[in-house]
């Protein structure tokens, strides 16, 4: 009995220590070893990652198949609604996120960022027939943001500086759910980041607007990859690629073409404004 009671305690050890060297072992070697870049995404954040006509395009996917193509690797994108990305790349379901997400401190402490790929400063998009000229015109009205994201964040602390509150302040599991409402007329203006807004506004501008100035502290947007030590090589590497991708221009083509303007971005954030 006591050799079957060994047999199985040995057995769940080497089960057990299996299991912690597989989830040790160094990120950028696992993907390179199984020939496939794994990559949590949304699917409803245009420009940067959306389905248009049944087919997965943005900025996001244009820039990690460069990075898949640097690295000799394939790709395989995992696709959730973002208040289940960042959990799923915490419980390893893919090896990094292509979001993007807006770089803060809280982030920073908790995921290892890559190098900016795009502004991240909030501005307010409105019905284009809506009395909303700055910022300040959302008092007294309702409006919506993303939940669980850095715009919702800064909507809310602009929102208590006005004297008179929005009368709402709706969250929404997809930003397309809140363009929706918007024009609707069921809220009167959304909080998301410049280049978001600035490309909904372009593709029905009969029905919305920006709003400026921009009110939120100026942010940046970054992939968010695992901050455990083995996943700093997978990090670096595409680090090395996005920085390469900055110098010959390729993401200056990318940025023009996505959002119709390029952005002056630092090549790491390493403290954050918010």
């Amino acid at each position: 009995m006591r050799r079957q009671i060994f047999a199985v305690m040995a057995g769940a050890a080497l089960t057990l220590g299996s299991a912690l060297a597989a989830q040790a072992q160094d990120a950028l070697a696992r993907v390179m070893e199984a020939g496939v870049l794994k990559v949590g995404t949304e699917t409803a954040f245009a420009p940067f990652d959306y389905i248009d006509a049944g087919t997965h395009t943005g900025l996001n996917v244009e820039v990690f198949e460069e990075i898949a193509k640097e690295m000799g690797v394939d790709l395989e994108w995992i696709t959730l609604d973002w208040t289940g990305v960042l959990p799923g790349l915490e419980a390893g379901r893919f090896d990094v996120v292509a979001g993007p997400a807006t770089i803060t401190k809280e982030r920073m402490a908790r995921y290892r960022f890559s190098s900016p790929v795009a502004e991240a400063t909030v501005a307010l998009l409105a019905c284009a027939k809506c009395e909303i000229e700055t910022p300040e015109d959302i008092a007294g009205k309702p409006v919506g943001s993303g939940t669980g994201t850095a715009q919702l964040a800064q909507l809310q602390a602009f929102a208590e500086t006005l004297e008179t509150p929005p009368t709402d302040i709706k969250e929404y599991v997809s930003f397309n759910e809140s363009y929706a409402d918007l024009a609707a007329g069921r809220i009167e203006a959304v909080a998301n980041s410049l280049p978001n807004i600035a490309f909904v506004a372009s593709q029905r501008p009969e029905v919305f607007k920006v709003v400026k100035p921009a009110f939120g502290t100026p942010t940046y947007f970054g992939y968010p990859g695992r901050i455990e030590p083995e996943y700093a090589s997978l990090m670096d590497k595409i680090d090395e690629i996005l920085l390469a991708m900055k110098e010959d221009g390729r993401m200056a083509e990318l940025q023009q073409k996505w959002f119709g303007t390029t952005f002056d971005m630092p090549d790491y954030v390493t403290e954050p404004n918010i």
